[in-house]
């Protein structure tokens, strides 16, 4: 499984997810709101598989060059 969720994307995924599960815990919103569970789990793994298949990438290696 190759990364394809970088350091930001990340963070807003799981911070999302936690307000959507919050949300849905206490009535805000309906029961779709759980779907921030699914944003939580990927944002920690650092893989999406829809954005994979996608093709797009937001994960940048350490060692990566802004130069090509």
């Amino acid at each position: 499984m190759k990364l394809n969720v970088g350091n930001l994307e990340s963070f807003f995924r799981i911070f999302t997810g936690v307000v959507l599960l919050f949300c849905a815990l206490y009535g805000f919103i309906g029961q779709w709101g759980f779907v921030g569970a699914v944003l939580i789990g990927t944002g920690m793994a650092r893989f999406c598989p829809l954005t994979a298949l996608l093709g797009i990438n937001t994960y940048r290696c350490e060692g990566q060059s802004d130069s090509h």
